[in-house]
């Protein structure tokens, strides 16, 4: 299923930041992590991420840094912040309120998540 713009707009950089909770990661990691951990449903493109991060790290709420790779190049990872944590709490707070309210109003209710690779 593809997710409309508006919603992938409000659904993206809240994914991204959860992503980095656990750690640094290169932007073609993100893409694929986004695609593989939703099935396919937070899927984007390098050309939507990369505008997503530089806005998360004009914010403030990611930095980046240059590593080696294994084969000897240079990659850029992002890790969260302090502030990208805070806004990470509160987003998370705000989707399960969103989810909540969606629920009682029947859209959700009877619906089970997909979770990775097609279990449910």
């Amino acid at each position: 299923m593809r997710i409309e713009r508006e919603l992938m707009r409000g659904a993206g950089p809240v994914a991204v930041l959860k992503l980095l909770e656990d750690g640094a990661k290169y932007g073609y990691e993100l893409v694929e992590s986004l695609s593989e951990q939703t099935g396919g449903v937070l899927n984007m493109g390098q050309s939507t991420l990369y505008p997503l991060l530089y806005n998360l790290e004009s914010q403030g709420l990611i930095r980046p840094s240059w590593q080696a790779a294994e084969n000897g190049r240079k990659r850029k990872y992002y890790s969260l912040t302090a502030k990208g944590k805070k806004r990470l709490a509160n987003d998370t707070a705000q989707w399960i309120a969103v989810t909540s309210a969606m629920q009682s109003l029947g859209i959700l209710s009877g619906v089970q998540p997909k979770l990775q690779g097609g279990e449910a």
